[in-house]
């Protein structure tokens, strides 16, 4: 395929994915999960091998799918173009993403926190039963960032290197986890193929979704110092070699703390506390869009420099994310930033400030809590989120 025309094809593709939302009904990634749903069904074992010829005959029925229609292309630029766009659409998330950070924002600006923790399915397949505020918003801004990576960054790198088979081998990888890449105990041996494997495709991606990240904090009134700093200092606390980086690094443009003890399908993950140590203080109110949506007024932030601590040495119960998750029905869950939330009760060292997430999750504002240097810090409640398709 010419790198001209694919080229081309992601640019439109990337283009209609911004014009246009996922359809309600009738969404590729949609029909490929509920495909992969029915194969487990008859297939599931509680054994790797059996999950690894499960991820096997999934992802290379639809990349060898992909690499057909491809060369049917060749030499043809136009046609060339036309159907990289098309599978580009179909895998980017980008739109819908935005657009669940904003129907999150609005739902905990309103207070309505039982509609927020409905709202929040759509983002990660954390479990929301009795989440405040601020583990709303904290859910949110995580899942934001890391679907930013998984949805929009990596998908167009692999498209860039693979063209269709890239595009819509990477997306099945990435579903896939969302489904059963889980630590649970029905996943832990079925689902390990589908996690390492989107693992491995997501080392470059993230990072650069990270660096992406820290470019574009300026953009959300952060430091890109801040959000290199906490990027290389707290992004290897997170349990996924992936999620952690791109978390990490809006963390810190957005000047909040993440991290913490979320529940996954009856299954408690703990997290490390990615805390930003700004200098600065943030008005929540100019976050744009999806920046907006997922980054915290209410997430907790902390104005004296104060460093990352484990929850676990302030709290019982410790935090950081899950292994890794997301929402398959990615395309209504999909990927771009964090943004902001409702505002909450003042705290002595935090802003009070409101924060709204994609998923519908608002935060509240941090309790202070003394830490290892006698600083006062504001630590958000344990719970994390993770996303699946």
């Amino acid at each position: 395929m010419g790198v001209s025309a694919r080229a081309l094809g992601l640019v439109f593709g990337y283009a209609a994915d911004l014009a246009f939302a996922d359809p309600r009904r009738g969404h590729p990634v949609a029909g490929f999960g509920k495909l992969a749903s029915a194969l487990e069904r008859t297939c599931w074992a509680d054994d790797r091998t059996r999950g690894a010829a499960y991820t096997g005959v999934l992802v290379g029925g639809i990349t060898s799918a992909g690499w057909v229609v491809q060369r049917a292309t060749r030499g043809r630029p136009v046609a060339e173009a036309a159907i990289v766009a098309v599978a580009t659409w179909a895998v980017l998330g980008g739109r819908s993403l935005v657009g669940e950070g904003l129907v999150m924002q609005r739902l905990l600006e309103e207070g309505d926190l039982p509609g927020a923790r409905d709202r929040l399915s759509h983002l990660c397949a954390r479990d929301a039963t009795g989440l405040p505020a601020d583990e709303l918003a904290r859910a949110s801004v995580e899942s934001l960032a890391e679907n930013t990576s998984d949805a929009v960054v990596a998908p167009l790198l692999w498209g860039a290197v693979a063209g269709v088979p890239g595009l819509i081998g990477y997306r099945a990888v990435n579903t896939l986890d969302a489904m059963v890449g889980y630590r649970s105990e029905r996943y832990l041996r079925f689902g390990w193929a589908s996690a390492r494997l989107d693992d491995l495709l997501n080392l470059v991606p993230a990072r650069v979704a990270a660096a992406l990240t820290v470019a574009a904090a300026p953009v959300v009134g952060g430091s890109c110092v801040d959000a290199w700093r906490i990027w290389r200092r707290d992004g290897s606390r997170h349990p996924s070699p992936n999620a952690g980086p791109v978390e990490a690094a809006s963390a810190g443009a957005l000047g909040v703390t993440i991290g913490g003890s979320n529940v996954y399908d009856g299954c408690r993950v703990r997290l490390s506390a990615v805390q930003h140590t700004a200098r600065r203080t943030h008005d929540p109110l100019a976050l744009p869009s999806a920046a907006r949506t997922a980054a915290s007024r209410n997430c907790s932030r902390s104005t004296p420099p104060t460093g990352i601590h484990k929850l676990v040495d302030q709290r019982p119960e410790p935090a950081f994310g899950r292994r890794r998750g997301r929402n398959p029905a990615t395309r209504a869950r999909t990927s771009t930033t964090a943004a902001a939330l409702p505002a909450a009760a003042p705290s002595p060292t935090t802003t009070p400030s409101p924060t709204s997430t994609a998923n519908g999750k608002s935060a509240l504002a941090p309790t202070p809590t003394k830490t290892a240097t006698g600083k006062a810090t504001a630590l958000p409640t344990p719970t994390r989120r993770p996303i699946k398709p």
